[in-house]
């Protein structure tokens, strides 16, 4: 029977081996938002010193360190839920809005699939390299599991998720209002559906199973070459 002592440890090293991973997934997801933001024509981001790869400023302390930290001794692992500080974006500054927020909206979670392949490459050559470090293996391991969780569920349609902005852009104008209304209770709406697993079974983890299925097609040749 495990003691405290070995639960304690095995949370240490969860938290130790998800830390990198977690903070480079939730850093280059808004970074890409306020880099697409300026490209198309707006500044907030950069003004306010959002475009950036310092972690620091995309953490927030409720969002990012105390709910998930929280949520995972409550439930021993079970359920984690989690947010990063929201790259400010003036929708109305961009030169086309409704198109662009499309584009604005994508590279946040177009970021974590990048770095759900980059993690799975890094994960080939080590392998391949012989490394038999468990923890840097398990490290590649979550990095993929965090940035395919934060890429699917980030493009679930509901704002203020970036599937709803994506949708929002997607819809004719008269369409488009409707749904964007949703936004300032879209966050309790998606928190329930998550809580009640709504979000995971119909959504999540059909999405997360294609995606990495799609990235072991990409890399078949890379797999055969060196492995």
């Amino acid at each position: 029977m495990p003691t405290p002592a070995m639960d304690l440890a095995l949370i240490i090293q969860t938290i130790a081996i998800y830390a990198i991973p977690v903070l480079f997934a939730i850093t280059v997801h808004e970074a890409a938002h306020g880099y697409a933001a300026r490209h198309f024509g707006d500044n907030t981001a950069h003004m306010m010193g959002r475009i950036t790869l310092n972690p620091m400023k995309h953490i927030d302390p409720v969002g990012t360190i105390a709910m998930p930290l929280m949520l995972y001794f409550a439930t021993s692992g079970a359920f984690l839920f989690g947010y990063a500080k929201p790259v400010p974006v003036n929708f109305g500054n961009l030169r086309r809005p409704k198109r662009d927020m499309i584009w604005v909206a994508l590279a946040g979670p177009g970021a974590n699939l990048v770095q759900a392949i980059g993690w799975t490459v890094l994960l080939y050559l080590l392998v391949a390299t012989g490394v038999e470090e468990v923890f840097f293996l398990k490290m590649c391991q979550a990095g993929v599991l965090v940035n395919l969780v934060m890429f699917a569920f980030n493009l679930f349609p509901l704002p203020p998720l970036d599937g709803g902005r994506i949708l929002v852009g997607l819809l004719p104008w008269k369409q488009a209002e409707l749904v964007s209304r949703v936004e300032p209770w879209g966050f309790f709406i998606v928190l329930a559906l998550v809580i009640t697993g709504v979000v995971g079974n119909l959504w999540l983890r059909p999405l997360m199973v294609l995606t990495h299925s799609a990235i072991e097609v990409l890399l078949t040749p890379l797999r055969l070459l060196i492995l």
